[in-house]
């Protein structure tokens, strides 16, 4: 679900919640030793989002925060912020060109450059996946 997230709106706020989780207290944060990524330059979107990123004409970048149920994708258009909603059950990530994740939840999509010396990056990818293996139901008895 891509939402705008610029306004302190309760119902946005509520939506995400339900969602991917509430935010990680700051204890959780520590042990986990991070839960965001740094900026992330972006390479392709889906039509959805690139009819927002093309409004302007700054770098096209993102940042990932992860929540308990899933991750945020966060980026900016013009002066409004918007936010990528993705439960870990919708997420794909895919390795697809030698230097680039692609991010996917149904219909939308966001490509990240992550270039090979860029550790923190692939660092921080191994991170959701390893947490989305953790805290996913394996099978119908797990359910």
């Amino acid at each position: 679900m891509l939402l705008n997230v610029s306004y302190n709106n309760p119902e946005v706020k509520r939506k995400i919640d339900t969602e991917v989780g509430p935010p990680f207290t700051i204890r959780e944060r520590l042990k986990r030793k991070g839960i965001g990524s740094s900026k992330l330059i972006i390479t392709g979107t889906s039509v959805e989002i690139h009819n927002l990123l093309i409004l302007d004409s700054y770098i096209n970048t993102c940042t990932i925060e992860m929540r308990p149920n899933g991750i945020i994708i966060g980026f900016r258009s013009l002066l409004e912020s918007y936010a990528l909603i993705i439960p870990y059950y919708k997420l794909s990530l895919y390795k697809g060109k030698a230097e680039e994740y692609g991010i996917y939840r149904d219909h939308y999509f966001i490509k990240i450059r992550a270039k090979a010396n860029d550790k923190s990056t692939h660092k921080f990818i191994k991170k959701i996946m390893d947490y989305k293996a953790e805290n996913l139901p394996l099978g119908p008895k797990d359910l």
